[in-house]
């Protein structure tokens, strides 16, 4: 689909020095979906912030034991389960 977006000059040209002028429109289509991507990430983030917080689970008692249960799983991941 074709449409009409306004950038400033920098942006242009930094992007048709880095990619070239004809690969613009390849450029510009890539950061928008990348930053949707982020969007959509953090939609998801915000709408499941605190759904396990009535949830006991061990190792999640206060901030600090949840941090260093974190922190040990991503040192062992094999440790899950």
């Amino acid at each position: 689909m074709r449409t009409h977006v306004i950038l400033r000059d920098d942006l242009v040209e930094e992007v048709d020095r880095r990619v070239g002028k004809r690969r613009r429109s390849e450029f510009i289509n890539a950061a928008v979906g990348e930053r949707l991507k982020l969007l959509r990430l953090i939609e998801a983030a915000e709408s499941v912030g605190g759904s396990l917080k009535d949830v006991d689970i061990p190792g999640w008692e206060t901030e600090e034991s949840t941090l260093a249960w974190v922190r040990n799983m991503r040192v062992s991941p094999d440790r899950w389960g």
